[in-house]
């Protein structure tokens, strides 16, 4: 990490189990193989000091030959969120960013811009970057690393939100398009196969 406070934390579904509700348009290989791409992607754009979190054994070893180090938790993305967070306040993070692995857009670019933008907040407090449609959440920072609960899943920004103006938390959105488009729906596949077409 550097001098830097802040870890990066990768969370990773298991590639075979990923993606199910594209089964109307892609079959199981190439559910596995987008899932593949996508979170090679983001642990690129992450680099190589972020925290993975992966659902399974057989994927982390698949993941640690990319050199990060990599946790195994099979407790749902709210159960591997909590213990990346815990892994990463044990090894003496004073923050931390929440990143979904299914961001065809991100960069390195995108993720140091919501790490500047964060990290000029004074804790404790809360950045997170909304997904298009759904109410979702792609990207959390939090500081201190349990400055709030985790509610990762239907309405999460909302329920973000009231969580941290319950504690007295500051909270604010990073809106930014790299971090909001994520791929979950046949819609979703079909507004980047448009955006690369273009």
């Amino acid at each position: 990490m550097g001098l830097r406070e802040t870890r990066v934390v990768v969370l990773v579904k298991d590639f075979d189990a990923a993606k199910q509700r594209l089964s109307s348009v892609l079959d199981a290989e190439s559910r596995r193989a987008l899932a593949a791409d996508l979170a090679f992607g983001v642990l690129a754009a992450a680099g190589p000091d972020a925290l993975v979190v992966a659902s399974s054994e057989a994927l982390a070893a698949e993941l640690r030959g990319l050199g990060n180090e990599v946790i195994v938790d099979q407790n749902g993305q709210n159960g591997a969120a909590r213990a990346g967070i815990d892994h990463a306040a044990a090894g003496g993070a004073r923050a931390v960013l929440l990143l979904s692995s299914d961001l065809p857009l991100i960069q390195p670019e995108t993720v140091e811009r919501m790490l500047a933008e964060a990290e000029a907040l004074t804790p404790p407090a809360v950045l997170a970057a909304p997904a298009v449609g759904r109410g979702g959440t792609n990207a959390l920072y939090l500081a201190p690393p349990d400055a709030i609960g985790l509610h990762f899943g239907d309405d999460s920004l909302t329920k973000f939100e009231a969580d941290a103006r319950e504690r007295g938390v500051r909270f604010a959105l990073h809106e930014s398009p790299e971090l909001a488009m994520d791929i979950d729906e046949p819609a979703d596949l079909a507004a980047l196969q448009d955006r690369q077409a273009g």
